[in-house]
């Protein structure tokens, strides 16, 4: 639970299965197959996540989460309304022979100048990092009003530099809002569990966290 204390151990099931009902297969395929037609970006998606009531993020666990953000994304895009969904999913239940059919017009095939790269980007450029390998590091503490790859508990905390990757990452706060690339260097950055968490961390544990430049700063 990315960190927040109170949710007991992390159960570790023996055998355990890939998915644990057949609703979150179909939207693990679902969102695959969703991937590749450049809807939306990682990050948008990850974003659209971030939007749900803490009460609905726990509850729904990890595909449903997916499912959250998928149709929230397919309805904002005019692609597949929300009431579409709902009105299938009361033709189902009722068992209705012909299911009925929406006439709408959708912002479907997408049209080039829709179409957005999904996954994590960068340019065939390479960066001159401000970090190096073995260097401290604090993570900013920062709350920005959208999207941030900032780890609540990590902000705030110094770590050292494992990792540079010193090619011209876009950064995920910005393309989240399509909020222009702004790249960048992104780094590996090891922390040491008690530092996070406190006496009660697992000792001798190290934690490892990717994170852009502009989500650092010297102690």
């Amino acid at each position: 639970m990315g960190g927040l204390h109170g949710f007991g151990l992390v159960e570790q099931e023996v055998n355990e299965p890939v998915f644990h009902s057949f609703w979150e297969s179909r939207v693990f395929c679902m969102t695959q197959v969703l991937d590749t037609k450049e809807i939306w970006n990682l990050d948008e998606h990850r974003h659209e996540i971030e939007l749900m009531s803490p009460d609905d993020y726990i509850r729904s666990g990890y595909y449903g989460r997916w499912l959250f953000a998928m149709e929230r994304l397919l309805d904002r895009k005019n692609i597949l309304r929300r009431a579409e969904i709902e009105r299938r999913v009361e033709d189902l239940a009722t068992h209705m022979e012909s299911l009925s059919v929406c006439d709408a017009p959708r912002d479907w095939p997408r049209r080039d100048d829709q179409k957005v790269r999904w996954g994590a980007w960068r340019h065939e450029d390479s960066v001159s990092p401000r970090y190096h390998v073995g260097q401290q590091v604090r993570i900013r503490n920062i709350h920005p009003e959208g999207h941030t790859r900032v780890t609540a508990y990590a902000r705030g905390k110094v770590g050292v530099v494992d990792r540079v990757n010193a090619e011209a990452w876009v950064f995920p706060d910005t393309r989240a809002h399509y909020r222009g690339e702004r790249t960048q260097a992104v780094y590996g950055i090891r922390l040491c569990a008690a530092d996070l968490w406190g006496p009660q961390a697992e000792p001798n544990t190290t934690v490892f966290i990717d994170l852009s430049e502009e989500h650092l700063e010297e102690p």
